[in-house]
């Protein structure tokens, strides 16, 4: 029987298409069954309150068997991705860092503190869960 994998996707809102592209080129992958936890345009958290935001991103982190760390060069400069980046880390949930379709430059945010790092592929990204999802 095929593992149900929990994925947390640290994205930045900024490009929405990155989350949606990774999203469907996991759920399109045969015999591989992935349930998501961020945040996203479809699914938001209703609030502006940056610590209940916190709150909520936290469980659902905590609640990931891994998370991938949508590492394009943005992501240096964002504090919401730094934040799920080290919540990650610091409670032992293990961070795959993947590169956007096309983009040399990765963010040194993520590279710090992701387990391993893989280049927009899908078989790549599939071996890098099974290997290192808790």
């Amino acid at each position: 029987m095929a593992k149900d994998y929990k994925i947390f996707i640290s994205h930045s809102w900024k490009y929405p298409d990155d989350l949606k592209n990774l999203r469907n080129l996991l759920n399109q992958r045969g015999y591989f069954n992935v349930e998501f936890q961020e945040a996203s345009q479809e699914e938001p958290i209703n609030s502006a309150n940056a610590a209940y935001i916190k709150q909520v991103l936290k469980s659902k982190i905590l609640n990931s068997d891994v998370v991938l760390a949508i590492s394009g060069i943005y992501a240096s400069y964002s504090d919401w991705i730094e934040w799920e980046v080290l919540t990650s880390y610091n409670n032992s949930i293990p961070i795959i860092g993947v590169a956007p379709w096309g983009q040399e430059r990765i963010s040194k945010t993520v590279t710090d503190y992701s387990v391993v790092d893989v280049r927009w592929n899908t078989e790549s990204i599939v071996e890098a869960i099974r290997t290192h999802a808790k």
